[in-house]
């Protein structure tokens, strides 16, 4: 890699597999990993579950802008701990290493009463990774999601999908939206090591080829 690459995984809702794809990039490119917002689950948090899910010793975990206890859209949970989310409040680890930063939810989640996670994402300025879980509607909503992202003018590096090999959908999406599969991850019951492992290998090479055609 020429240099640090900065990278936000997006998903096209919730329960995609965005942290377990966030792990797979973690690992790939032994970056550093961020979730500005963590709903629900703090004693077992995404950022823990990446953190365990992977092998290189060089990935550093930096702490969450919001800890909120509720597992809700990140507004609601915010207005039940007395907490407001400001996009102020937001800033980019210091890190001269590659960074993942992982989002809450889909994109048109809201943050507070004014702002979406989509303008995190603007704010943050960086490319997205967008991961799409097969479905009935998948299609809907990943066309749904890129065309958000592409209204904004957010760059997308390309489209992870997450799920058994589903040819209509997958050529359908990358035909119409003309973006890059950055490969498929098989759904498995229990993420291990070394399936973040086999997988970070592929990524590389993905990444890699990314890289040079910047």
């Amino acid at each position: 890699m020429h240099n640090p690459l900065k990278l936000i995984v997006a998903g096209i809702g919730t329960e995609i597999g965005k942290t377990v794809v966030s792990a797979i990039v973690v690992e790939a490119l032994q970056a550093d990993y961020w979730k500005p917002v963590q709903s629900g689950a703090l004693e077992d948090s995404d950022r823990e579950t990446v953190r365990r899910l992977i092998s290189n010793p060089v990935s550093q975990f930096h702490p969450e802008t919001y800890r909120l206890r509720e597992p809700l859209s990140p507004h609601a949970a915010a207005a039940i701990d007395g907490v407001d989310i400001s996009l102020t409040a937001f800033e980019l680890p210091q890190t001269t290493n590659h960074l993942v930063v992982e989002l809450a939810g889909g994109l048109m989640v809201p943050l507070n009463d004014q702002d979406l996670i989509i303008d995190l994402v603007k704010q943050l300025n960086l490319p997205v990774l967008l991961v799409s879980k097969h479905y009935l509607g998948s299609i809907n909503h990943t066309l749904l999601s890129v065309e958000a992202l592409q209204n904004r003018s957010i760059p997308i590096v390309g489209i992870v999908f997450n799920g058994p090999e589903t040819p209509a959908t997958e050529d359908f999406i990358l035909n119409y939206t003309g973006l890059t599969s950055f490969g498929r991850i098989e759904w498995e019951t229990e993420v291990t090591n070394g399936f973040v492992s086999r997988n970070a290998g592929k990524m590389r090479t993905l990444f890699e080829k990314y890289d040079a055609g910047l």
